[in-house]
C-alpha cells in the first residue's frame, strides 16, 4: 500500500487456498508453518497444480477491503497530525504577525534597524504560511492510498501425507463431531463467565477462540481440544506453538474432556511452560492431560 508521496503505508502477505475443485478461499498465512516439506516431487502431479494465480480473485475478495481497512486507519491518523499542524503553524502565524505589527510601528517611530526588523519578521512570515501550505499538500497525498506492487511470492502443492494411514499420523486427524462439542462448551463457558467469544476457527491463526471481558478489557486467545474420554492426549500444530510461545501473556489452552458425554472444560494459561514432546514424522507436538493437571 503506497501513499501519494510514494511511501509505503502498510504492506501485508495474502494466502489463498485452491481446493482440488477448485474452489477459492482465504487463508492464514501462518498456517504454511503446519505443512511437512515432501522429499520426492510426485511423477504426476494433480489438476489443481496447473490452475492459473488467484490474483484476480484475491483483488476482488481481500485486497479491496485490504485498501478501506488501512485507508479509514490513514484517515483518522492524517486527521489528528492535520489538527496538531494547524494549531502549532497557526500559533506561530500570529506570532510572527505581532512581529510584523511592532516592526510596521518602529518603521513609523524611524526607529534604528526598524525596516529591517520589518524584512525579517515578513521572511519569517512567509517562509511559515509556505511550510503550512506545503504540509497541507503532503498531508493530502498521504491520504491518497494505492495498491502497488502485488505480487506472488510462492506457490505450494499441498498433497496427503503418504504414511496417512500409520498410527502415528492418523491419532492426528481431528474428529469434527468432538471438536464441535468442544467449541459449544467453551462459548457457553466464555459467556458464563460474562467475557464476549468470538469463533475465529477457521482462520488457522493459531488458535479458535478470541474472548474479551468488555469491563476489564482481558483478552483471551483460546486454544479448544477436545477429548471424547476423561483423559487422553491432545496435540498442537507448530503454528499453534509458535503463537502460544509469542503471546504469552493471553494465550489459553482449553481442554474439554468427556465430550462423548458431560463436557466438563479444564483451563491453562501460558501452555508453552509445558514440556511438549515433538512428533517428528508429522510436526506436531502432544502433552498428556494428567501431564499439565
Amino acid at each position: 500500500m503506497v501513499d501519494g508521496l510514494g511511501q509505503t503505508a502498510h504492506e501485508r502477505l495474502f494466502a489463498v487456498h485452491t481446493a482440488a475443485d477448485g474452489t477459492l478461499t482465504p487463508a492464514e498465512p501462518g498456517a504454511l508453518g503446519d505443512l511437512v516439506p515432501a522429499p520426492t516431487v510426485p511423477a504426476e502431479l494433480p489438476a489443481v497444480a496447473f490452475a492459473e494465480e488467484p490474483l484476480a480473485w484475491l483483488q476482488t475478495n481481500a485486497l479491496g477491503a485490504f485498501l478501506k481497512e488501512v485507508a479509514d486507519e490513514r484517515v483518522a491518523e492524517v486527521k489528528r497530525v492535520e489538527d496538531h499542524v494547524e494549531l502549532s503553524l497557526k500559533e506561530l502565524l500570529h506570532k510572527a504577525d505581532e512581529e510584523i505589527g511592532n516592526a510596521q510601528e518602529a518603521v513609523t517611530e524611524k526607529q534604528p534597524g526598524a525596516e529591517g526588523r520589518l524584512k525579517q519578521a515578513e521572511d519569517k512570515y512567509d517562509k511559515l504560511d509556505l511550510r503550512r501550505k506545503q504540509r497541507r499538500d503532503e498531508l493530502v497525498r498521504q491520504r491518497s492510498l494505492t495498491l502497488q506492487g502485488v505480487e506472488r511470492v510462492t506457490t505450494i502443492l499441498v498433497l496427503p501425507h503418504p504414511e496417512r494411514e500409520s498410527p502415528e499420523v492418523k491419532n492426528l486427524k481431528v474428529n469434527r463431531e468432538t471438536e464441535q462439542r468442544a467449541m459449544d462448551a467453551v462459548m457457553a463457558f466464555e459467556r458464563a463467565a460474562g467475557r464476549v467469544p468470538d469463533d475465529v476457527s477457521v482462520q488457522n491463526l493459531g488458535y479458535d477462540i478470541t474472548s474479551m471481558h468488555p469491563e476489564s478489557g482481558e483478552l483471551r486467545l483460546i486454544e479448544v481440544k477436545g477429548i471424547g474420554a476423561a483423559t487422553g492426549t491432545v496435540f498442537l500444530t507448530p503454528n499453534e506453538r509458535r503463537v502460544a510461545e509469542d503471546r504469552r501473556d493471553c494465550y489459553w489452552l482449553y481442554v474439554v474432556t468427556d465430550c462423548d458425554t458431560a463436557p466438563a472444560v479444564k483451563l491453562f494459561k501460558d501452555p508453552a511452560r509445558f514440556p511438549w514432546a515433538e512428533v517428528t514424522k508429522v510436526a506436531h507436538y502432544q502433552l498428556s492431560v494428567k501431564a499439565m493437571t
